[in-house]
């Protein structure tokens, strides 16, 4: 692979370099600006330190503010500063109540009893379990069409009444007074507090939601209960937030406020970055990492994620088992890692990542699996001809990659493009779109292979495998199988942990053996932050929190 290697850091040097070149453009298209004075809130003097605000970037406008609509971490990231659910994630991925004081869960493990503290919304009325209810059958309406509604699926009555099988009426979750939450799963569920934790099911205040159906769309008619209140929003530009004093916990809040940029470029958020116009970025750019890693300038911190490749199975040629299986075998995971990207990953191994419990939680789900998908020129090129002879190929049919725009995601399709064309001899054409035209097109079964991520929504490796069921929203590749669908099914109502889990190991190696996508690495966390800032928590299963964070 040494020739390959020298070519694909040739060409991703070359590409950082035409990148860069291509940064200096009018303020409004991302040229770097002298520090801003706009980090002192309300007109305050340069030299209070309490009221400055932290600058960071979101890439991206998020998806929406409504919680169980914005099933992203651009809008997550956002909605996790603006809102609290019954749970936290601490740094060490530990519960910790946060809208509930307390708990109790029945003996069977089905009934979880939440008590509320005394909290209050942004617009200063009282958080009530009337507030959760509401939400999280919302959520569950058929109408509302929400994209993690499944995620809900574990409380009882959930799933008919959300597939229109059933009534609201029937879903177990109940307000039994202002302070008490009572929710009952259709079997027991070891990451229901997991769950609790994650945005889909934050709280919607109630009269809000019922006038206003949009009511998530602007700054002024946000409401919230998080530890900061949404102030002002420049759609695709930037977000401001505040602390909200209303807050139950306001008083540990450090943080005055933070601004969120929307900066889709790498090489711009460095720009801005040694600028001082933002105290953190979301990544390393790729001519600046080996340099800055050598540095020590670098924060590295295994997460929990795959980015991986779909191939579309009602397409051709990945109709064939063996063709996708191919392609797949044909991608040097190591050198995409070490050459091309260059942040310190780990290779694709398999599809669930690192950061996962085994059993009882016990281990690590991924170093149990073991090593499912790995690099085989030799083998790749015996698959290829064997699928083709199945197909009657004499000739490979046309084959496009397509990709979402962003410097990370052109090297890597790049990289992929020479390792098929020097390990199978297959040329294949690539095509940049932008995220949501990608989207749209994954959803319609409109591609060939297509660039994906998965970020989990809670710690369990059921979180990774679910999405591939048949009858999943998320599946997007067209690919069904029954032994998989049934070890799917049986985890989610097997009690036993280490019954469970061995379904899911299980269910992976038939993934992997079908290859509807190809792994390619296992997100981390690679950033420069400011050494005027601390506190800022980004855990592997949680989103980004800011209640403890300060600026200097």
């Amino acid at each position: 692979m040494k020739k390959l290697s020298t070519v694909l850091l040739s060409a991703s040097l070359a590409v950082s370099m035409f990148v860069a070149g291509c940064s200096g453009q009018p303020a409004a298209n991302n040229q770097s600006a002298p520090p801003a004075e706009n980090n002192q809130p309300n007109g305050a003097a340069p030299g209070d330190q309490a009221a400055k605000l932290l600058l960071l970037n979101n890439i991206k406008e998020p998806t929406s503010l409504d919680p169980p609509i914005g099933f992203d971490e651009p809008s997550y990231n956002i909605l996790n500063n603006l809102m609290e659910g019954l749970t936290r994630l601490d740094e060490n991925q530990k519960i910790q109540p946060a809208a509930a004081s307390e708990w109790k869960v029945s003996e069977d493990g089905k009934t979880y009893t939440f008590t509320l503290r005394d909290s209050k919304w942004s617009n200063g009325d009282p958080v009530t379990a009337h507030d959760f209810e509401y939400a999280w059958k919302r959520m569950l309406d058929p109408a509302l069409a929400s994209p993690a509604s499944f995620l809900a699926y574990i409380i009882e009555g959930a799933e008919a009444y959300n597939s229109g099988k059933g009534k609201v009426e029937d879903v177990k979750v109940k307000a039994l007074d202002d302070k008490t939450l009572e929710v009952v799963l259709a079997q027991p569920a070891s990451w229901t507090l997991l769950l609790a934790s994650n945005p889909a099911f934050f709280p919607v205040h109630k009269a809000t939601g019922e006038k206003d159906p949009k009511w998530a769309a602007e700054a002024a008619t946000f409401v919230g209960n998080g530890p900061f209140k949404l102030t002002e929003w420049a759609h695709d530009s930037e977000l401001k937030m505040m602390k909200n004093e209303n807050y139950w916990d306001a008083a540990n809040v450090t943080l005055a406020g933070a601004v969120w940029k929307m900066i889709d470029d790498e090489n711009t958020e460095y720009q801005m970055f040694t600028n001082e116009e933002l105290h953190r970025t979301t990544t390393v750019p790729a001519d600046m990492a080996d340099q800055l890693f050598k540095e020590g300038k670098v924060y590295v911190k295994d997460g929990a994620g795959t980015e991986f490749y779909r191939f579309n199975v009602t397409k051709e040629p990945f109709d064939n088992a063996n063709i996708r299986k191919a392609f797949s075998l044909a991608i040097d995971r190591q050198t995409l890692v070490d050459l091309v990207l260059m942040r310190q990953q780990k290779p694709g191994t398999g599809f669930v990542s690192y950061g996962l419990p085994d059993a009882n939680g016990s281990g690590d789900f991924r170093k149990v699996g073991g090593d499912l998908v790995n690099f085989d020129a030799a083998e790749a090129k015996k698959l290829l001809e064997q699928g083709m002879k199945e197909k009657g190929y004499t000739k490979l049919p046309e084959v496009t990659l397509t990709y979402r725009s962003g410097t990370a995601n052109e090297k890597t399709a790049q990289a992929a493009q020479e390792m098929w064309k020097q390990n199978l001899g297959v040329d294949v054409k690539l095509q940049k779109v932008e995220g949501k035209v990608l989207t749209d097109m994954q959803k319609q079964l409109q591609y060939q292979i297509a660039r994906s991520s998965w970020l989990p929504d809670f710690g369990d490796a059921i979180n990774f495998l679910d999405i591939f069921q048949s009858k999943s929203g998320s599946n997007r590749t067209g690919w069904s199988n029954a032994e998989y669908d049934k070890l799917i099914e049986g985890a989610y109502k097997e009690p036993d942990d280490a019954k469970r889990l061995q379904m899911l190991h299980d269910a992976e190696k038939i993934l992997v053996s079908d290859a509807p996508v190809a792994p390619l690495y296992f997100y981390n966390t690679s950033l420069l932050t400011s050494d005027k800032v601390s506190g800022i928590v980004s855990s592997s299963l949680s989103y980004t929190d800011l209640r403890k964070a300060v600026v200097k």
